[in-house]
């Protein structure tokens, strides 16, 4: 798949991973539909992007405004070719607390329902639009990149939640992309490490110098800039297909 004039469709894509990929398409000639929540900077960073960004205020966990996203961005460009999950939240509780508190079952049904509902649901609409394309050499005409985490494979305390939502993502890489080769669209999972993005923020040096002493090689934070490659290189070589991929400097939480 060609990047220039190529059409992507991206959550959480005002900021942080999201935000790098938005970044990516437009700097190579692509053009891109941000979608992200309506308190986010998402217009701001689209005209920044220029007129080849627009920005699509979206709840992943709302099906109706989900739907009047997908299509509002298909309507606009004309199609859809590259649909990249990256909206998510990372909520902490214990599932017994010391004090003996029980996990919220309402905070486990919300994570499961944007990070792993919400994604669904944003996918099979955008290649509901992929399927109208004309396909390629090969007859591709689509590509799924889902975002779960490094905390999918090795979830520390407290992750339970955050955990099974990404857990969920890996364990669809295959059977999506078995699913829908049918239509020639290719899937692929990423399970970013430890990532310089809006979740660090608040952390302080010592936190942060610790969490890079994790990394195996480079000692360095992971940056939007890294994901973004690996997007391209997903784009680039249409013989990547139903695979996870760790982007971690070799991290084991």
């Amino acid at each position: 798949m060609q990047i220039e004039n190529a059409v992507g469709l991206v959550t959480g894509g005002a900021s942080g991973l999201g935000g790098g990929t938005a970044r990516m398409l437009t700097e190579r000639g692509g053009r891109v539909g941000i979608l992200d929540l309506p308190s986010s900077a998402g217009e701001e960073f689209a005209d920044a992007l220029g007129e080849n960004a627009i920005f699509v205020p979206c709840d992943v966990s709302d099906e109706a405004g989900v739907e009047k996203a997908v299509a509002t961005v298909a309507e606009h460009f004309g199609r859809i070719d590259v649909c990249v999950n990256a909206a998510g939240i990372s909520p902490a509780a214990r599932v017994l607390s010391r004090k003996g508190d029980l996990h919220p079952l309402d905070v486990f049904k919300k994570t499961l329902d944007i990070n792993l509902a919400g994604a669904f649901d944003v996918l099979r609409r955008a290649v509901a639009v992929m399927a109208r394309n004309e396909p390629g050499e090969h007859g591709e005409r689509g590509l799924i990149v889902n975002v779960a985490s490094a905390a999918a494979l090795e979830g520390q305390v407290g992750q339970a939640a955050y955990s099974a939502s990404k857990g969920g993502l890996v364990s669809l890489t295959l059977p999506l992309a078995r699913d829908l080769a049918i239509w020639g669209i290719r899937v692929m999972t990423v399970c970013p490490g430890i990532m310089d993005t809006g979740m660090l923020a608040g952390a302080d040096d010592k936190r942060r110098e610790a969490l890079l002493d994790l990394h195996v090689f480079p000692k360095r934070l992971g940056t939007p800039a890294d994901f973004a490659q690996l997007v391209r290189s997903f784009m680039e070589n249409e013989l990547i297909n139903g695979e996870v991929v760790r982007l971690d400097a070799a991290t084991r939480l």
